[in-house]
Order: structure tokens, then sequence, then C-alpha cells
């Protein structure tokens, strides 16, 4: 019987040892997530997994902002809007006249109004016919309802950019009041709002009423108001037939102005 050579057992054993290294790495996965996790090591997350766990990146702040109550004739008007990615998706009445024909107006003013808002981004809206004084109390409101929403927004913000205001359009609207005029008649006091350094509306807050001042403050503010705009100035006639309060007005307008920067 043939001895097998020393020399020749040791290349034999080396070898299988060789090809047994070899087979197992090639049967070892690439990569192994829970081995990696098992010894500690975290899989690197996909941008989506980590915008996910941050809660999501460029998510804009919103919510619901409540207007301040507007007392008309006929009743409380005060509006709530809804606030997300910088604009009003929703804008609702919380409280509007109510009671034999305010019923009837409310019904048809209110849900036109609603969707004005919505469709403008802004308070520049139209006022119902047939409902002025709800029209004209729910604008007084959403305007309050947008100047909370803006000041809540750059409050949360105070280090990073100021972003596009709740309806205030391409350029920061700011809304400033005048000081009350007293008149013969009753106190005017005058509300602008200034967008790029222009008057952009122009409303009285306050006028004289009852009586025949009911009548001359109907004729003569919705001119004064259209004048001021078009202005931009308290440089702007007198209304006939409501001289105390034009000038009344004016006083207030020019007071606003200067509050405003000019």
């Amino acid at each position: 019987m043939r001895k097998s050579h020393p020399v020749r057992r040791v290349v034999l054993a080396t070898a299988a040892t060789v090809s047994g290294v070899v087979l197992l790495l090639s049967l070892k996965p690439s990569s192994d997530p829970a081995s990696a996790q098992a010894g500690g090591a975290v899989p690197q997350q996909t941008a989506a997994a980590q915008e996910s766990a941050q809660g999501g990146t460029g998510a804009a702040a919103g919510g619901a902002v409540t207007g301040d109550v507007v007392q008309t004739q006929y009743g409380p008007v005060q509006v709530r809007i809804t606030v997300s990615g910088n604009k009003i998706t929703k804008a609702e009445a919380v409280q509007a006249p109510k009671g034999g024909e305010s019923d009837q107006k409310t019904a048809l003013s209110v849900p036109k109004l609603n969707q004005a808002v919505v469709a403008k981004q802004s308070p520049e809206i139209d006022t119902v016919s047939g409902a002025t004084y709800t029209s004209e109390g729910y604008k007084k409101s959403l305007q309050s309802a947008i100047d909370k929403a803006n000041q809540a927004a750059s409050q949360a913000q105070p280090s990073a950019q100021p972003s596009q205001p709740a309806g205030g359009g391409a350029a920061a609207a700011k809304t400033v009041t005048g000081a009350v005029s007293q008149t013969q008649y009753g106190p005017v006091q005058v509300r602008i709002t200034v967008s790029g350094g222009k008057v952009t509306k122009a409303e009285a807050v306050q006028a004289p009423k009852g009586g025949t001042s009911d009548q001359k403050t109907a004729l003569s503010i919705p001119k004064l108001n259209q004048e001021a705009v078009a202005a931009g100035s308290a440089d702007i006639d007198s209304v006939s037939g409501a001289t105390y309060t034009s000038e009344g007005y004016k006083k207030s307008l020019q007071s606003a102005l200067d509050q405003a920067g000019g």
C-alpha cells in the first residue's frame, strides 16, 4: 500500500480551507439591515423617510381665526376665517342679524359674502344689494380676522422671512385707524388700508347716525371713501349737504395717514 506524501496532505488541506472560505463569502448577502441593526448600526433613511419622521417639511401654518363682533343697525355680525398655506380657505358668519326680515337678508347675503372672501382673498368684496348693513358689518369683522391672522403668523415666525399675509395680496397690507373727530352731529372715525405705499381702502368706522344723519351718512361716506382711495390723501372735496361729516372725515383720515407714515 502506497503512503501519502506529507507535503501533499498539507497542500490538499490548504486548498480545502480556501475553497470553504470562498464558498461562505459567495453565500453572504451584500447588505443585511437586520444584522446591521443588531450590531448597533442604523440603516440610512431615504429622504422620504426622513421627511416623514420629522412630520414633513414646508407645512404651512394655519387655523381658524374669529374677527371682532361688529354691531349693526339690525344686529351683531362676526366672521370667522380658516387660513391654510397663507390662503383663506373658508369664511363663515358666526353671528349675523336674525328675526323678521333679517332672516331673509342674512340668508341672501352671507353665503355670497363667504364665497367672495375665498375667491378674492381680501376684504375688498362687494356689498350685497339689499343687505348693506350686514355686508358692511361683515367686512369690518373680516378685516379684524385677517389682521389677527397676520399678527399670529408674524409672531409664530419671528426669525423666518415673513410669509405672504392672508388676504393681503402681493404686498403686505397695513390697516390704520385714525383718531375720532367730533362733529356737530356725531363722531367720525376713518380706517384705511395701505399697501405698497398706496391707500387701497378707506372706510368710516364711525359716522353720524339717527334722524336725517342716516341719510346724509349714506350719501356722503361712500363718496368720501372713493375719493380717499383715488387721491391717496386727505385733500378731498366735501360732499354737498354733508359738510360737517365731510370735514370730520377728512380730519380723521389725515390722522390715519399720519400714523401710516404719510
